[in-house]
């Protein structure tokens, strides 16, 4: 199933007969047995209902749905982390060993952004990065997963930019990569949350990240350090995760701040992200 936030109301997007992808009230076609905040799709318990409603529904009938009008499928996660060096290329870019367990960084919820919106850089900081990233959300309760039973607490998949100002983030003597991460705006999502079952392989995800035209990073989750089951395992060891906790879970080589020469985000550039199965963002660069 594809879910999306349709101007603060989930929808669950079907494709019709024309390729167009089309967005059922999730309220509505439930008769009100599920309310209409996108938090009612992040909640496995709910997808029993929701898989219902998705197989009884006449796409056709459905309105078409305006990419325009698409906010963050997970726009208020009580918990947001990411993770540093997380893709061999990354890390080789970086010029640091390949970690040995995998490390964390706090994503605040203010972050969060559409997958349309604009990513507010703030004037005066000149070293604003971009870094295309995989995003899982988790659906129920999850405490000491295991790497294989890690897939069935997580509701879906859906891109995400971890946008860091470089400056602040390595700014001495202390490194300040929270805060340098969680900027307004610094964690667009979107377009789709897609459950992990419409996937052919969940572990092998195609990702590029676009910068005004120029394919920046591609890479697949096959490259990934620690995989997603592997991340779920090690995050729930000691920490309980819930229903729309966000996990951006690495980014691939080719992030500006390692080029030679360097290439950071200025104002008008438009980032563009994409996951195989889930779809594109397309988000511009506004400097104020």
């Amino acid at each position: 199933m594809r879910f999306a936030n349709l101007q603060g109301r989930a929808v669950l997007v079907v494709r019709g007969d024309d390729g167009t992808d089309r967005a059922v009230d999730i309220e509505r076609a439930s008769d009100g047995r599920l309310g209409s905040d996108p938090a009612v799709y992040v909640d496995l318990a709910n997808h029993a209902l929701l898989g219902e409603i998705a197989a009884s529904v006449s796409a056709n009938d459905a309105p078409a749905l305006d990419p325009a009008l698409l906010g963050a499928p997970v726009p208020r996660p009580p918990k947001g982390l990411g993770v540093g060096l997380n893709y061999r290329t990354h890390a080789i870019e970086s010029g640091r060993e390949f970690p040995t367990e995998p490390h964390f960084f706090g994503k605040t919820n203010n972050c969060v952004a559409g997958p349309f919106d604009d990513v507010i850089a703030p004037a005066g900081r000149h070293e604003i990065d971009f870094e295309a990233e995989v995003v899982i959300a988790f659906g129920r309760t999850c405490k000491g997963a295991t790497e294989d039973d890690a897939w069935s607490y997580l509701a879906g998949v859906t891109c995400g930019q971890d946008i860091s100002d470089r400056g602040e983030q390595f700014r001495l003597p202390i490194k300040q990569f929270t805060i340098a991460k969680s900027y307004d705006t610094f964690g667009p999502t979107g377009p789709f949350l897609v459950t992990p079952d419409e996937f052919p392989d969940r572990d092998a995800l195609g990702l590029t990240g676009v910068v005004s035209g120029e394919v920046m990073q591609e890479a697949n989750t096959s490259d990934l350090i620690f995989p997603i089951p592997a991340l779920v395992a090690w995050l729930t060891r000691f920490m309980t995760f819930g229903p729309g906790d966000l996990v951006w879970t690495g980014t691939p080589g080719g992030v500006g701040e390692a080029r030679t020469p360097q290439r950071f985000l200025v104002d008008g550039d438009v980032i563009e992200t994409t996951v195989s199965g889930v779809g594109t963002m397309r988000n511009r660069v506004v400097v104020r």
